[in-house]
């Protein structure tokens, strides 16, 4: 079995994107794959079934209904917010220990491939003490990096990856998926990064219609996990 943590440099990056991109590109290649997005915020439950994770849903082949959406994402608010600030607008705090429990749960249970997928970007905070990185290194898992293609992300990307070093956290992979602006060309971009990651491994991958999982990027990225 295998569990990666998919995390960002922030938000709208383009964690689910890659996410869905991989379990499809696994599945079709004949593997067992699981996921969770265990904390959503900017959920609108009347267009629940284009949210973050219907998409992954619908990349696991199953129905997009709320009882699934429940099961994968049982941390759920409204708010567009960082999940401190939108729990607390609905005065429902996240239970640190109860969400690493759920991760470690899923990842001690898991036969084939699981993912499991953050919310923002590496240091987002989950209450008022913890944050993503204090929920991955938790749980101690391989982590995707994703991270976007726009000005500044050079930095962004190399400040993320001393910090989660700090932490004695494993990056098996960063994927540069494109960002809508890009004033440098993709293939530069990886090729900047590549200098400064020593052995972590950059791929870049465009964006694509639907996730398409025929993009040689996916495959790249699935044989080092």
């Amino acid at each position: 079995m295998s569990a990666y943590f998919v995390t960002s440099t922030g938000t709208d990056i383009g964690k689910t994107f890659v996410t869905a991109g991989l379990i499809r590109y696994l599945r079709e290649a004949g593997q067992s794959v699981e996921a969770l997005k265990p904390v959503v915020s900017g959920y609108d439950s009347s267009t629940e079934t284009t949210s973050d994770p219907a998409v992954l849903l619908k990349a696991l082949g199953r129905e997009t209904n709320a009882e699934e959406i429940a099961a994968m994402a049982p941390w759920r608010f409204r708010a567009p917010l960082s999940p401190d600030l939108a729990a607390a607008r609905e005065n429902r705090p996240i239970d640190f220990d109860a969400l690493v429990g759920f991760s470690r749960a899923a990842v001690e249970g898991n036969k084939g491939m699981l993912f499991i997928e953050g919310v923002g970007g590496i240091m987002v905070p989950i209450d008022g003490q913890r944050t993503v990185l204090d929920w991955m290194a938790t749980l101690g898992i391989p982590l995707i990096l994703v991270v976007g293609g726009y000005l500044g992300t050079i930095s962004h990307t190399l400040t993320a990856l001393d910090v989660l070093t700090q932490r004695k956290l494993k990056v098996a992979a960063i994927v540069v998926s494109e960002s809508e602006r890009n004033p440098v060309e993709l293939d530069e971009t990886v090729a900047s990064l590549t200098r400064f990651t020593d052995a972590t491994p950059v791929i870049g991958l465009p964006r694509l219609p639907g996730g398409l999982t025929q993009h040689p990027a996916f495959a790249r990225i699935a044989a080092l996990l």
